[in-house]
């Protein structure tokens, strides 16, 4: 798994990349925490590069949702495969959690 972090104002991007499973899914969990560490309470995660994801990476997007709002903070997704959507809407994930097309669409979520 590929993880780039930046910053875009007070919103933490993460950039992921190739597969979120029980092998690479304690990667983004660390670094999650990480920043939430931190004290940052606005975080977007673009799936763009990222061609599976299974119930490991799952939880790891609940748990991140569940301390974001414990701060009163924000954790928003874009560019999900639609391949990847079917997961997504399968286990529920739509109604949790904000889901945008692009990047830039997701930061305005923030604004």
């Amino acid at each position: 798994m590929q993880l780039v972090e930046r910053e875009s104002g007070e919103v933490t991007v993460l950039e992921l990349g190739g597969r979120l499973d029980s092998n690479t899914s304690k990667v983004l969990e660390d670094k999650v925490m990480e920043i939430l560490g931190q004290g940052k309470k606005k975080v977007l995660m673009d799936f763009k590069d990222v061609d599976y994801i299974n119930s490991t990476g799952l939880r790891v997007l609940l748990l991140a949702l569940q301390q974001l709002k414990k701060t009163q903070g924000k954790l928003v997704l874009s560019t999900i495969k639609d391949y990847m959507k079917e997961v997504f809407e399968i286990s529920g994930y739509t109604e949790i959690f904000p889901i945008y097309a692009t990047q830039e669409e997701a930061l305005g979520h923030f604004a």
